[in-house]
């Protein structure tokens, strides 16, 4: 039985010897879908498996728009940019520890 026997279609099995000296090949097979599994001699241990692709989300313009009522006007005419009173401020962070 060779080291680096075939075990199915998208599954190889390669000594850590041959990792090391093919590291880069191995990594390709990797990038095109191959599973890799390395062994110590016929015991394997580890598997290299490709990363699932993060799909990036394409942002839409107005995807919250439905959290401000039609007609309300402008979110930060409501009060956002007015200094916070004693109340809405609360306590300091010591204070709430007691120190």
């Amino acid at each position: 039985m060779n080291a680096e026997t075939r075990i199915d279609k998208a599954k190889k099995v390669v000594t850590i010897h041959q990792a090391k000296t093919h590291l880069s090949r191995l990594l390709a097979e990797v990038e095109a879908g191959v599973e890799i599994v390395l062994a110590r001699g016929k015991t394997p241990i580890a598997r290299i498996v490709p990363l699932e692709s993060h799909k990036k989300v394409r942002r839409v313009p107005g995807r919250l728009a439905h959290l401000v009522p039609p007609g309300s006007g402008d979110i930060l005419s409501h009060g956002f940019w007015d200094p916070l009173t004693d109340e809405e401020m609360g306590l300091t962070y010591n204070e709430k520890l007691g120190i």
